[in-house]
C-alpha cells in the first residue's frame, strides 16, 4: 500500500500518531498521555521532553508491527495545541521550562497592565485576537523573564522559542529547521492578519525579540524532512502543519465560506470559512488564519472557544469520583428527564468567547437535596452544548446571516445524547463525519496535498464522508426557557 499519510495530532492530553490512506481512511492509530502540571491555582505546565517522548513512542509503535511499511509512508503532517510556548536551546533541543499550556491564566495581570496602557485596541486589529493570557505572547515573555538560563542564551543567539509545532519541526529534523505554519502563528497576538509576517510594532508591545521565532510558512508545503527520529528512516518530508482547530475546519472539508465545524476536545473550538478576507468581529470572536496553502492566498476563520468542554467530564471523574471513565457520562445524564435546575458552568480555566473573563471561575448552582450524580452529568452536558450554542450565536451575529448546520468532530462528539443537545441548543441539524478525529485528517489532507497524494481540496472533498445526522427535537418555548435559566448561572459566574 503506497501513499500513506502519517499524522502527529499533538494535544493537551496526549499525543496521538495516525495513518491514513489515499480514499481518506483512518487506518490506525495510537495515543500516549503525558503529565499535567499545574504549579499553582490558575498555572498550567507541560515538561516539552515529556511531549518529545509521548510522540516518539507513538511513532515507534505506529509502524512496529509490520501491517504497514515505513517506506509506503510519502509524507508527515503535524497539528499541535495552540498558543502553548517553549522556549529551548538551539544547541541541545532541550527546553529551559516547562512549556506554558494554553490554558494558564498566569500573565493575566500582564495583560490587564497592557490594556491600561491602551494597546489593546491596536493589537486586536492587527493581529485579530483579544488581549488575553490564552495567547502565546505573554507566556514568551514570562518564559523570558523566569525561565532559568534564558537571558544568557538568548545574548548568545542559541535561543529558540514557538508553539509545539515548531517544537516538534525541530526535533524531528535534528534542529534543521525552525518553522511554524500560517495558523499557529496567528495564534500569538505576534503575527500581522493583513501581512502573514511578524509584526515589528506588537514584537515591542509584547517584550518578543523577532530573531528567536520561526519562519512562517504555509500550513501546506515542505517544511523540513525526518532525521535522527527512532523508528523512522531520515527524509521523510514533513509537508503539511496546522494548529488543531484549523487543521479539524480542513479536515471537515469546509472550504467554502460560511462552513462551520465545532471540535469536542479539552475545549470546545467552532470555527467558520470567512473567506480570503478577515472578519472583525463585535461579538467577542476571533478573527484568525485558517490556512494557507502553497502558493495560493490565506483563507481566513472566525472563532470561538470554550476553554472547557471535555475537560468538564474529566473533572467530573478525577476530582469528584462521579463516573469511573468519561464514556459513563452519557448513560448516567440520560437516567434523569433533565437537570432539575441544575446549572453547571464551567469556568474551571476562565470563559472564553465572547465573555473573556479569565478570573472566573466554575459555578454549580442550583442545588437541591433532590440533586444528584444524574443532574450533575446532565448539567455538564448541557453546559458543554450551551455554551457552545453562545458562540454560534455570537457568530452569526458578526456575519448578519444564520448557519444552516454544523459539523462536529472530536472525542466527545461519538455521544449521542450531547450531539442531539447541541442540535436542541442551537436549533441547526449536527453532522458528524465517519472520521471524528479531524484534527488528524486535516493533518494528513494538507501534508498529501503537499506532496501530491491529493491533488486538490475538490479531491479532499471526495473522500470525505458522513456518518450521522442529528436534526432537531425540541420546541422554540423549551429552548427559550432553558437559555434564560443558562443565562442566569453566567451572569452569577461573571460576578463572582
Amino acid at each position: 500500500m503506497s501513499d500513506l499519510v502519517l499524522a502527529i495530532d499533538q494535544g493537551t492530553t496526549g499525543s496521538t500518531i495516525a495513518l491514513m490512506d489515499a480514499e481518506g481512511r483512518l487506518l490506525t492509530s495510537v495515543n500516549h498521555e503525558f503529565p499535567q502540571i499545574f504549579p499553582k491555582p490558575g498555572w498550567v505546565e507541560h515538561d516539552p521532553e515529556s511531549i518529545w517522548e509521548s510522540v516518539e513512542k507513538g511513532l515507534a509503535e505506529i509502524l512496529a508491527d509490520g501491517t504497514y511499511a515505513v517506506a509506503d509512508v510519502s509524507t508527515i503532517g503535524i497539528t499541535n495545541q495552540r498558543e502553548t510556548a517553549v522556549l529551548w536551546d538551539a544547541e541541545t533541543g532541550k527546553a529551559v521550562h516547562n512549556a506554558i499550556v494554553w490554558q494558564c491564566r498566569r500573565t493575566t495581570d500582564v495583560c490587564e497592565q497592557l490594556k491600561a496602557e491602551g494597546h489593546e485596541a491596536l493589537i486586536k486589529a492587527r493581529s485579530g485576537l483579544v488581549l488575553d493570557p490564552y495567547f502565546s505572547a505573554t507566556k514568551f515573555k514570562w518564559l523570558l523573564d523566569n525561565a532559568a538560563g534564558a537571558k544568557t542564551l538568548l545574548d548568545q543567539g542559541r535561543l529558540r522559542a514557538g508553539t509545539i509545532d515548531s517544537y516538534l519541526i525541530w526535533r524531528l529534523s535534528a534542529g534543521q529547521a525552525h518553522k511554524t505554519d500560517v495558523s499557529n502563528a496567528s495564534r500569538t497576538s505576534l503575527m500581522a492578519l493583513d501581512s502573514l509576517s511578524w509584526d515589528d510594532e506588537l514584537l515591542s508591545i509584547f517584550g518578543v525579540p523577532k530573531a528567536i521565532l520561526p519562519e512562517i510558512c504555509p500550513s501546506s508545503g515542505r517544511f523540513a524532512v525526518t532525521r535522527g527520529v527512532a523508528g523512522l528512516p531520515d527524509g521523510i518530508p514533513i509537508s503539511g502543519v496546522a494548529g488543531d482547530q484549523q487543521s479539524a475546519l480542513f479536515g471537515q472539508a469546509c472550504f467554502s465560506v460560511g462552513d462551520a465545524k465545532c471540535t469536542f476536545g479539552t475545549g470546545s473550538f467552532i470555527l467558520m470559512n470567512a473567506g480570503d478576507v478577515p472578519v472583525a468581529s463585535d461579538s467577542g470572536l476571533l478573527s484568525t488564519v485558517a490556512w494557507q496553502l502553497e502558493g495560493q492566498s490565506a483563507v481566513y476563520a472566525l472563532e470561538g472557544g470554550a476553554f472547557v468542554c471535555g475537560a468538564a467530564v474529566q473533572w467530573l471523574r478525577d476530582q469528584l469520583g462521579i463516573i469511573e471513565s468519561a464514556a459513563d457520562v452519557e448513560a448516567l445524564a440520560q437516567t434523569v428527564e433533565d437537570a432539575g435546575g441544575v446549572e453547571f458552568v464551567p469556568a474551571l480555566a476562565g470563559l472564553g468567547a465572547p465573555y473573556w473573563a479569565p478570573e472566573a471561575r466554575g459555578t454549580l448552582t442550583g442545588l437541591t437535596r433532590g440533586s444528584g450524580r444524574g443532574e450533575i452529568a446532565r448539567a455538564t452536558l448541557d453546559a458543554m452544548a450551551l455554551q457552545n450554542a453562545d458562540i454560534l450565536n455570537a457568530m452569526e451575529k458578526d456575519i448578519g446571516s444564520s448557519m444552516q448546520s454544523l459539523k462536529v468532530d472530536g472525542g466527545a462528539s461519538a455521544n449521542n445524547f450531547l450531539m442531539q443537545l447541541q442540535a436542541d441548543y442551537l436549533a441547526r441539524p449536527i453532522t458528524r463525519p465517519e472520521v471524528i478525529e479531524t484534527t488528524v485528517a486535516g493533518a494528513c489532507f494538507l501534508a498529501g496535498l503537499g506532496e501530491g497524494v491529493w491533488s486538490s481540496p475538490d479531491e479532499v472533498t471526495n473522500v470525505w464522508r458522513s456518518d450521522r445526522s442529528f436534526e432537531v427535537a425540541m420546541d422554540d418555548a423549551a429552548r427559550a426557557a432553558r437559555f434564560e435559566s443558562w443565562q442566569s448561572a453566567v451572569a452569577k459566574t461573571l460576578l463572582s
